[in-house]
């Protein structure tokens, strides 16, 4: 123990940070080996879908985001699409409008539902769009849809007309409560999901989340082109979630995650972080937050 005690501070100084550093992030491997961004990023770029799960008020995943944009449009010499959760399917044509610059930033920002953080967090990445000329793809789910069935199951959109059925990912949707995430949703409301009709219809939700934004993002991405989809991390942890969905539609697609998490430490990531995604972005437990 006292020898790779004597050891940590060389291997800090190895891997480029000083113990007495305050870096605002660390890269990891789904092992737990550090990671370069520079060698994280010629690996995405060679993907065909990368997934980046943030914690929506985190600004250090926010700027990475914005960052890891920059960096694959150019070395995908403009074959990338941006897909975000943020934004919800009966928005999508005020999306296109807007960074062809066909409506005015005010009118989109009234109309399009952005979310409370949108001026901080996710709008440098529109503006970036505007500017580059790539196309932004909202995949998420309208959310009174998504209420809907957190309240009466997924039966209650058998109701819906066509046009709004367009909104969503083909029916019906079939739920597998054995995934991970699922399994781990039921414990964390204090149900079993086979047996527990208001936890089943949580669950059912979060499906028809996750479902439509595999959906909408796989018919988004032209050949040739890779599509980074930003969306809270619980979205696409452990290869679940979306990317359940999204293996049943496309399971030839190469597909990469990075998962966000907060230590206290930033030096080793924490043992039960590991395997999480591909990629694990490691932000400071106190590092502000955006709301």
């Amino acid at each position: 123990m006292t020898r790779k005690l004597l050891l940590l501070p060389l291997l800090l100084l190895l891997l480029g940070f000083r113990a007495d550093d305050r870096p605002a992030y660390r890269l990891f491997t789904a092992a737990g080996k550090p990671a370069r961004y520079d060698k994280m990023l010629q690996e995405l770029a060679r993907a065909d879908v990368v997934f980046f799960g943030e914690q929506h008020n985190d600004p250090i995943a926010h700027w990475l985001a914005l960052q890891l944009t920059k960096d694959l449009l150019r070395l995908k010499q403009g074959q990338l699409v941006l897909g975000l959760e943020m934004f919800e399917r009966d928005v999508q044509p005020l999306v296109d409008q807007y960074t062809t610059g066909e409506v005015a930033e005010e009118e989109f920002e009234a109309r399009s539902r952005p979310w409370p953080n949108y001026g901080t967090d996710y709008k440098p990445l529109l503006l970036l769009a505007k500017q580059q000329k790539f196309r932004v793809v909202g995949t998420n789910v309208p959310r009174r849809y998504a209420s809907m069935v957190g309240k009466n199951s997924l039966s209650v959109l058998d109701t819906l007309p066509a046009k709004s059925k367009a909104w969503l990912a083909p029916l019906p949707l079939t739920v597998d409560y054995e995934l991970p995430g699922y399994k781990n949703m039921a414990k964390m409301f204090g149900g079993d999901a086979a047996h527990a009709a208001g936890v089943q219809n949580i669950i059912q939700a979060q499906a028809l989340k996750d479902a439509t934004m595999a959906y909408f993002l796989n018919q988004a991405r032209p050949a040739g082109h890779l599509l980074l989809h930003l969306n809270g991390s619980y979205h696409s942890d452990n290869h679940d979630g979306i990317l359940a969905y999204l293996r049943q539609q496309n399971p030839q697609l190469r597909v990469l995650t990075i998962s966000t998490v907060t230590q206290e430490q930033l030096g080793k990531l924490d043992r039960e972080q590991q395997q999480k995604a591909d990629f694990i972005l490691t932000v400071p437990a106190d590092m502000t937050k955006t709301y």
